[in-house]
């Protein structure tokens, strides 16, 4: 059974159970939640998993009833299906919470955590919630396991995915023929985010900065990757802009789409990893609830919240945040890499130096949670 609730966890997912399939093939059934990539792979979800992509207190408390009916639904799923072993994908809130429901329901089943929260940033005591609930936790960063070490969890270090992934295929002169664009054209790729409450609460600031870069710079270019989860949105919203953009939704062209973006302007999230693989300079900006802001900057301990910022430490990227994230000031650190060729190598260089701190160049981290998982079911059948 894979539990994913938002695309970031979908994606991870997939990796998975594309690399369970390699080494098991018809020997493996796979059951669960997930979105469309997970599908791809077998995993047919009872519900849209856009209801569970929820991010900020308020939102979370508003969305609980609809989360704990969701969780029902995952439940029912799991006492119909029986599962072998539940691996449960990042989204904390959602996943916890299952975790023990289904330890409820079937005390021997063996279950795994794949992501850790990020208790070297904020909440520590999180790693002994998580010891309690799970067997194992297949880690992204490098960083956690010592603090689940102390905790009592087995870990497993597997590697960020998002640090596998690579933009060799990609073409920008097939994106740019794709829109209409010429080989002098520049432009700008605007990422909004994945998640509904991204879309209300970035995407306004992205719109206002987007306005005012297009009303200097006529023959900019915009393009915006849209994330499936929130894909209409964005449409709905773009088809109201008083000037062209380009939506693009097929992820081969989205690749061509990072090698070709002369700068991007990126919500925060697991996309700033893969603009930095793909060599593209950034500004990055976020907005959550008044509320939860509040909250988090009191608990985070990191000046950033980009990880490669954090693995350099130092700002690469610029970063504005909940009320500096607004039109003026975003468009005027794109247009300072719009008009610097030198600062955007610069930054891109830094960008680069950062990744390899992160673990650059590991082998496939889906191949490395499967042989994990796989590991560690053996010994749990062989105990």
């Amino acid at each position: 059974m894979l539990v994913a609730a938002e695309a970031s966890g979908d994606a991870l997912g997939a990796g998975l159970a594309k690399a369970l399939r390699a080494r098991l093939g018809d020997k493996v059934v796979f059951v669960g939640v997930g979105g469309a990539k997970m599908a791809e792979q077998g995993v047919e979800s009872p519900f849209d998993i856009a209801q569970l992509s929820i991010l900020g207190i308020v939102e979370s408390l508003k969305a609980y009833p609809r989360a704990m009916a969701r969780l029902k639904d995952t439940l029912a799923l799991a006492a119909r299906e029986k599962p072998d072993v539940a691996v449960l994908i990042d989204s904390w809130g959602f996943n916890i919470r299952l975790a023990h429901a289904l330890r409820k329901l079937d005390p021997k089943l063996p279950l795994v955590k794949y992501v850790a929260p990020q208790v070297w940033a904020y909440r520590e005591g999180r790693a002994r919630s998580l010891a309690k609930a799970v067997d194992l936790l297949l880690s992204i960063q490098p960083m956690d396991k010592p603090y689940f070490d102390a905790a009592g969890l087995d870990s497993v270090f597997v590697g960020n995915s998002a640090l596998a992934k690579r933009f060799d295929h990609a073409d920008g002169a097939r994106l740019r023929a794709a829109i209409g664009a010429s080989a002098s054209d520049p432009i700008l790729l605007v990422l909004p985010g994945s998640r509904p409450s991204e879309i209300e609460r970035v995407m306004p600031a992205f719109e206002d900065a987007v306005r005012r870069l297009k009303a200097d710079r006529p023959d900019l270019v915009i393009v915006v990757p849209a994330a499936y989860t929130v894909a209409e949105a964005v449409k709905a919203r773009v088809a109201g802009w008083p000037f062209r953009a380009h939506v693009i939704e097929d992820d081969g062209l989205k690749d061509d789409a990072f090698v070709a973006g002369d700068v991007a302007l990126a919500c925060s999230g697991t996309v700033t990893t893969e603009l930095a693989l793909a060599g593209r300079p950034m500004v990055v900006g976020y907005k959550t609830g008044a509320i939860t802001y509040a909250i988090l900057k009191r608990l985070m301990k990191p000046r950033w919240i980009t990880l490669f910022n954090i693995a350099a430490g130092k700002t690469v990227a610029p970063e504005l945040i909940q009320d500096a994230c607004e039109g003026e000031g975003l468009a005027r650190e794109v247009a300072r890499l719009l008009d610097d060729p030198a600062l955007r190598a610069r930054q891109v260089a830094e960008q680069s130096a950062a990744l390899d701190k992160m673990g650059r160049g590991m082998p496939d981290p889906s191949e490395a949670a499967a042989d994990a998982l796989l590991g560690f079911l053996s010994g749990t059948a062989a105990s």
